[in-house]
This record gives structure tokens, C-alpha cells and sequence, in this order.
């Protein structure tokens, strides 16, 4: 308490527990946004070591979950905003995260950068093995938080995903994994900008119960692929009547399984 009177400030971060202590996450309070269960399902799509690139990586939560179940995954966490990507840098100088700091780094840039503006900030051609992306989910014409931080975290531009999903294009390796999650209405659009880009599309819808509608869906796709898309059975989040994961998604949630494709060629 300050020599005043007056209370201590509110905070205005916190640090949170993910995958039960395998890594910590420095994360705005009351402002911004701040990371759960999406970024920690979306970092499940990773099922095997390599270079990884988090786009609009926020303060790193799946970007960082990802190196924590692969020892030797290396991630580049890639945030347009500076405070956010100060929240991440600040993340990976926790004494909880020195196991990761070695193999994760931070680069302050925008997303939807193209040609030589893209090289120069940073982003090479080619050199990923795995994209990961949360991409805004709200629609433009959705009711707009005061927030800046968090409106910019959350509002959907037009084109977003082509725009998204063609610097994943450039950024992977021919055979390299696209991986994403967003709502169930970006569907059409996630299909069309992925076009001749990527193949193999497997979706699965994400239900918060059995016989309920989704309210998520994971997509992962390969690099160049011709195979086929897949809609793969609905993942179930909650036990019935209860608000208790499933056993499955409990694992994915926590680290301690990866959701694997079904076609593992990819072709």
C-alpha cells in the first residue's frame, strides 16, 4: 500500500499456468487478448518437431505450447502489435520458460506483408515445416469492443484469410503443414483462399457436447498436396450434462497428445 492511503494500482497482467505448469504466459488483464483452450487446440495440430511459425501469435500461447510437448520444435512467434509482442518477448524471459526461450523468438511484423516487404521484415520463403494461426473470427459488422488491442485481436478485415493463408503458402516448405481454427461460418472462406495452394484439407468440427452445433473448427492442410478434402468426425469438448472435458480433449488441452492427421502422406 502506498504511503498515501490509497490502494495499489489494479493490476494490469497476469501470469497464467498452461499444460499444468509446463510453460507461463505473460498476458494483459482487462485489455487486449488474452489466449485459452483455442490457442491450446490449435498448437495440438503440431504432431511432429520442426521449424514452426505462430502468425499473429498474440503473447505466444500457441506458439509456446507447441515447443513445450516438442523438445525439438523451433517456433517463431510472428505479432503485428507492439504490445502484444512485448507481452510474448516478456513471456519467454520468464525463469519458468528457460527450458523454450532457446528455441522460440519473437518478430515484431505484419501478417499480410507481401513480396519484398515481407523478406525484409524478416519472414523468408520456404524455410517452415508447420504455420499455425488463430486469425481474427469477428466480422466487421459484429459490435466493436472499445478495446483497441483487443478489437484489432478480434475484428475480421475483408480477404483476411487469403491474405493469412498466402503468407503461409510462401512461408512453408513444399509438403509443409497449414494448420488453423476459427469459427464454422469462415469455412467457405478458409476452402477458397486455401485454393491450389494447399491440399488434404481435414476439418473437424468442434461441439461443446454431443448433438450440439459447432461452435469451432480445426483445419490442417499440406503444402501442394492434390489429396482430397476430409471432414473428419466432430470433436467433442464437454462430458454430457457437465462441464468437464473428455478425456481426449483434456489431453489436447493440456499438452499431453497431439491431434493427428488422418492422412499422413499428405498427398
Amino acid at each position: 500500500m502506498s504511503g498515501d492511503g490509497q490502494g495499489a494500482a489494479p493490476p494490469c497482467e497476469t501470469i497464467d499456468s498452461f499444460h499444468r505448469g509446463g510453460f507461463h504466459l505473460v498476458q494483459p488483464l482487462g485489455r487486449g487478448h488474452r489466449s485459452g483452450m483455442d490457442a491450446m487446440l490449435l498448437a495440438s495440430l503440431v504432431a511432429t518437431p520442426g521449424r514452426v511459425v505462430d502468425l499473429g501469435a498474440g503473447a505466444g500461447a500457441a506458439g509456446l505450447a507447441v515447443a513445450a510437448r516438442l523438445e525439438d520444435a523451433e517456433v517463431l512467434l510472428v505479432e503485428r502489435a507492439p504490445d502484444m509482442a512485448d507481452f510474448a518477448r516478456r513471456s519467454l524471459a520468464l525463469p519458468e520458460n528457460s527450458h523454450l526461450a532457446r528455441r522460440c523468438q519473437v518478430l515484431e511484423a505484419d501478417v499480410t506483408l507481401t513480396g519484398r516487404a515481407r523478406l525484409a521484415a524478416g519472414l523468408e520463403d520456404e524455410v517452415f515445416d508447420h504455420a499455425i494461426m488463430n486469425p481474427p473470427f469477428n466480422s466487421a459488422a459484429d459490435r466493436m469492443t472499445p478495446d483497441p488491442l483487443k478489437a484489432e485481436a478480434h475484428a475480421m478485415s475483408e480477404g483476411l484469410f487469403d491474405a493469412w493463408i498466402r503468407t503461409a503458402g510462401a512461408l512453408l516448405r513444399p509438403g509443409g503443414q497449414l494448420s488453423l481454427i476459427a469459427r464454422p461460418e469462415s469455412i467457405a472462406e478458409i476452402v477458397t483462399a486455401c485454393g491450389r495452394r494447399f491440399g488434404g484439407l481435414e476439418i473437424t468440427a468442434l461441439l461443446p457436447r454431443e448433438g450440439e452445433d459447432a461452435v469451432r473448427i480445426l483445419v490442417t492442410a499440406i503444402k501442394q498436396s492434390r489429396a482430397r478434402l476430409t471432414l473428419r468426425a466432430p470433436l467433442v469438448m464437454h462430458e454430457p450434462g457437465s462441464h468437464r472435458f473428455t478425456v481426449e480433449v483434456d489431453a489436447l488441452n493440456n499438452g499431453r497428445s497431439a491431434y493427428r492427421r488422418r492422412d499422413r502422406r499428405g498427398r
